[in-house]
């Protein structure tokens, strides 16, 4: 259980994620497909949570990350993946409704 406030209290504050978004961040949404498929943030692409370290050469390159997903534990959890393999630039943007509402 602690680590699902953990993760919760990491995910970064909304003035640092609209910065990072209005500077052309990688939006990911970790939740599963059918989730995603349900609505995401315009413009995210969908790695699911169980695939982030089999795709890590989807997030080479990116000058900044915000990976999201429900409720902000996944996300956490993806962050702390990308991190574990070098991933400096990642961002907690906690829910995808937080992110979509600075989206637009």
């Amino acid at each position: 259980m602690f680590s699902i406030f953990k993760n919760i209290m990491n995910s970064t504050d909304n003035e640092s994620l609209k910065e990072a978004i209005n500077n052309g961040a990688l939006l990911v949404d970790v939740r599963t497909p059918g989730e995603f498929a349900g609505g995401s943030v315009r413009g995210a692409v969908n790695i699911p949570l169980d695939q982030v370290a089999n795709q890590l050469s989807k997030f080479k390159g990116k000058d900044q990350i915000v990976v999201f997903c429900q409720s902000g534990n996944r996300s956490g959890q993806a962050h702390h993946i990308l991190e574990s393999n070098g991933f400096d630039n990642v961002m907690n943007g906690g829910s995808w409704y937080n992110v979509n509402k600075l989206v637009n």
